[in-house]
Order: C-alpha cells, then structure tokens, then sequence
C-alpha cells in the first residue's frame, strides 16, 4: 500500500480512483493530481514506483489542497460557529436534523436514527378499558 498524507491508499485499483480514499479528493482533484505529477491516471498503485508516490505527494502540497486533518478541523470549526451564533443551520445541527431544507416527516432517518413510535405505549397489567 502507498501512504500518501497519512492514509493507505488500495494498492488494486487505478491511482485516480484509489486518491479518492484520502479525505477532501474528489475524481476531478485526483486527475489534476496525477496531471500536475506527470503520472498516468489509468496505472494502478502497485506499479507506482516510489519517485512517482513522492511526485503525488509534492503535487497535492503544490495545488494547496486542505485534505484529511486539515479539511476535517475547518469543516468542525465551520459547524460550530453555526452553533455558537445560533442561526438556523446551527439549530438543524444541534439537533441532528437534516441541514439543508429535506422533508423529515417520512424520511431522515440516516441524520435522525431509528425511529422511535411515540404513543399508548403499555397498559396497566389486569386492567381492561
């Protein structure tokens, strides 16, 4: 496996498609990785010989890419800035509902977890209505 900004990149599959495991890399930031590196999209990591593996690295630092930790840190900080001013996005967030404008009334149930049915719940043992 290459390791590449602290993560291990799969060594199967083609570099443009395996740069895309690194957090902050989409498809299009990876093939103007591999153009900026000199290298061939299409070759897989473990032909990747290890001047090659430095090019990629030397061209991520070149693009002035924020990836992983970086990325990460910023992303948190944005989120609780929404937080801490109280606007509504911040709200959203807060509570773990969806952000940007989704119905929740019959979906969200990846951001609101498993649903819990609200009701009668269990009666008195013995007593009948």
């Amino acid at each position: 496996m290459a390791r590449i900004v602290g993560v291990d990149i799969p060594r199967d599959k083609k570099i443009a498609y395996s740069l895309r495991y690194i957090y902050g890399i989409g498809l299009t930031t990876a093939l103007a990785t591999c153009k900026e590196a000199g290298i061939d999209p299409d070759i897989r990591v473990r032909d990747l010989k290890e001047d090659q593996v430095a090019a990629i690295r030397d061209s991520i630092n070149k693009l002035d890419l924020k990836v992983e930790g970086e990325l990460r840190a910023e992303v948190a900080m944005n989120i609780k800035r929404l937080k801490d001013i109280g606007s509504y996005r911040g709200l959203r967030h807060r509570r773990s509902m969806p952000v940007n404008g989704q119905r929740t009334k019959t979906n969200a149930r990846t951001r609101k977890g498993r649903k819990r049915t609200v009701g009668l719940g269990r009666g008195v043992a013995g007593k009948k209505g």
